[in-house]
């Protein structure tokens, strides 16, 4: 049974064939999407009041909508206009990227110093309305330069109206985290032999962070433009702290060891983990552990379908968990949304309200951690399909390296 102590994750990963990482992708094509934003104008300020423009200032919320990708830049959308202001080192950059997702007549381009964006912003927005701001992305200086830049017209702060949007993928969303996933799938396989020979005592001298670099790297070989996140690697003890940092511990025979991390292709990003046991199954409360939340995370993969609430997903998972007396070992969400950014909507855990729909990208991730003794946790990045889900991360679940 796949992710139950004693089957064998073997050294021949790297021959494991888990699709092309390597064929190109035609460019994502964005239009409609400023439309769809306006569309959400009228609900989309405070008490579900209307806003006359939304200046969008989050850089993946910028990409989503235009595929600009500079570190600096300022978006307005409004009624009729939308205008990116950056500065000169996006000159050519702003225009090509662009013209390239289809926006290039939709979206004028402003370059200067900031003053010089500022005025254009406020010719933009003219004298009507309201003028929305990302609350979650402002801080309150800088909301309250933006009300006198302004002057008399109302500031409101709004939220996630973008990312609400961006919840649900469409194809070429997809199609690159399944190139991500792909991605790290492979890398993965490259480098667990190092665990192998700790396993068979060939070799004692494999640290977390040392094993980390090399998944890190072998993902870069492999065509990742970036890391995820920062790749955690916890063994032993250090497997019962869900967020450990990779640190210079060696990595013992008999030890669990928690795997989690995502390579980034073309901005969208994969997210996975895995436990091992190296050198032989896991024995004692571990034992019990990896099944429990073996059959705990595969619960929940099979509940994942288009209309369900994405909180039951938490609570399939939680359930199997606190069946076998741990309910207070899994201290975490069971899951998140997956995409330009690695945290963002639907959150999937306990009370979450969110439907899911068909091209909502999620993870199953349920974990229990004893402290002093190790933990486990097992995540799958899912996307909600017409008829159920299918998985983009695929690496097998075997437990013994």
């Amino acid at each position: 049974m796949t992710g139950v102590p004693g089957t064998s994750a073997g050294t021949g990963g790297s021959n494991v064939a888990f699709g092309s990482v390597g064929d190109p992708l035609a460019p994502l094509d964005l239009t409609g999407r400023l439309g769809r934003l306006r569309a959400r104008f009228d609900s989309a300020g405070p008490d579900d009041g209307t806003v006359d423009s939304l200046l969008v200032t989050t850089p993946a919320n910028i990409r989503w909508l235009t595929g600009f990708t500079g570190s600096a830049g300022q978006l307005l959308v409004t009624r009729d206009r939308a205008v990116l202001t950056t500065d000169g080192r996006y000159r050519a950059q702003s225009t090509e990227q662009l013209a390239d997702a289809g926006v290039g007549s939709d979206v004028e381009v402003s370059i200067g110093g900031l003053q010089s964006q500022r005025q254009a912003l406020v010719a933009a927005v003219g004298h009507a309305g309201r003028v929305g701001l990302e609350a979650d992305n402002v801080t309150w200086s800088t909301q309250r330069s933006w009300d006198e830049l302004f002057d008399a017209i109302e500031v409101v702060p709004t939220r996630g109206v973008v990312e609400q949007l961006r919840m649900v993928k469409d194809a070429g969303e997809v199609t690159r985290m399944e190139r991500a996933a792909a991605i790290a799938d492979e890398a993965l396989g490259s480098v667990l032999p190092l665990l192998a020979a700790v396993g068979s005592g060939r070799d004692g001298t494999l640290s977390e962070a040392r094993f980390a670099a090399a998944l890190d790297n072998a993902m870069r070989q492999r065509g990742a433009e970036g890391l995820a996140f920062e790749t955690i690697v916890a063994s032993g003890e250090n497997s019962a702290k869900p967020h450990a940092r990779p640190g210079g511990r060696l990595i013992r025979p008999g030890d669990p060891v928690v795997v989690d991390f995502g390579a980034v292709f073309d901005g969208y990003r994969s997210d996975m983990t895995r436990t091992f046991c190296i050198g032989g199954p896991p024995d004692g409360a571990l034992a019990s552990v990896f099944e429990v939340v073996a059959d705990s995370q595969r619960v929940g993969v099979g509940v994942v379908a288009p209309g369900l609430v994405a909180g039951d997903v938490d609570k399939a998972c939680r359930d199997v968990i606190a069946s076998a007396g741990w309910a207070d070992r899994f201290e975490h969400g069971t899951g998140h949304g997956v995409g330009l950014d690695i945290h963002e909507g639907p959150s999937v855990g306990p009370g979450s309200t969110a439907i899911l729909q068909p091209g909502t990208v999620v993870t199953v991730e349920p974990g229990v951690y004893l402290p002093g003794t190790g933990g486990v946790r097992i995540e799958d990045t899912l996307v909600v399909t017409e008829g159920g889900s299918r998985p983009l991360t695929r690496f097998p679940k075997e437990v013994v390296v």
